[in-house]
């Protein structure tokens, strides 16, 4: 027993760096989570250079969050890490089929594959908010383009079949995402009746006269 004590005290210096490296994850994370959602809300109203700069600092912190990280997996594993991560692949997801730009994969972003899958599934959700703000002044092709890139989007995560431990329960998101294409895609024909429909009328105005 004589060396317990200097088993105990290298025990406390691993738990130590341990507990610092926590606190830097989790305050890196919440700093990732807000540049991704400032990078969103830039990439909605149009303010591209604000998006740009937000997605920047996003990806500093990402490479941060993961060698600040690589000495401990299980942090890397986390919850909380991981939901930062997601957030990132969400925002790059989006802002770029906002902007008709080319995909960025995993690799590029950094991150792994069931977290890309899953901010992948989350973007669609920004589509439709973009979709939305098309619609209200009525139909247009873009709006039609930004549908067809949730449609491919649920028709990859539907053959992403395995087990939910793998993929963080990407089974639940892919149905999530399933709802809110055909919601979506029941509003744009709509909007596009609607605008038939104006047409048609204004036609028969001009007859008339």
């Amino acid at each position: 027993m004589h060396n317990l004590e200097s088993i105990a005290e290298r025990i406390r210096e691993a738990l130590n760096r341990q507990i610092a490296a926590r606190e830097r994850a989790l305050n890196d994370a919440r700093e990732l989570t807000r540049a991704c959602a400032l990078a969103i809300r830039a990439a909605h109203r149009q303010e591209t250079d604000s998006m740009n700069a937000h997605l920047e600092q996003a990806q500093r912190l990402v490479h941060s969050l993961i060698e600040a990280l690589r000495p401990f997996p299980d942090l890397f594993y986390a919850g909380y890490t991981q939901d930062a991560l997601k957030e990132f692949a969400e925002a790059s997801i989006a802002c770029a089929l906002i902007y008709n730009q080319p995909l960025p994969g995993p690799e590029s972003l950094g991150i792994p594959e069931a977290t890309y899958l899953n901010g992948l599934a989350e973007s669609v959700g920004e589509l439709r908010r973009r979709i939305m703000d098309i619609l209200r002044h009525g139909y247009s092709e873009e709006a039609e383009r930004l549908l067809g890139y949730m449609d491919e989007i649920y028709a990859v995560l539907v053959t992403m079949d395995y087990p939910d431990g793998l993929t963080n329960n990407l089974r639940r998101q892919t149905d999530l995402v399933r709802g809110i294409v055909e919601k979506t895609r029941g509003d744009v024909t709509l909007a596009l009746r609607s605008q038939h429909l104006e047409q048609a009328m204004v036609e028969l105005q001009k007859r008339l006269l």
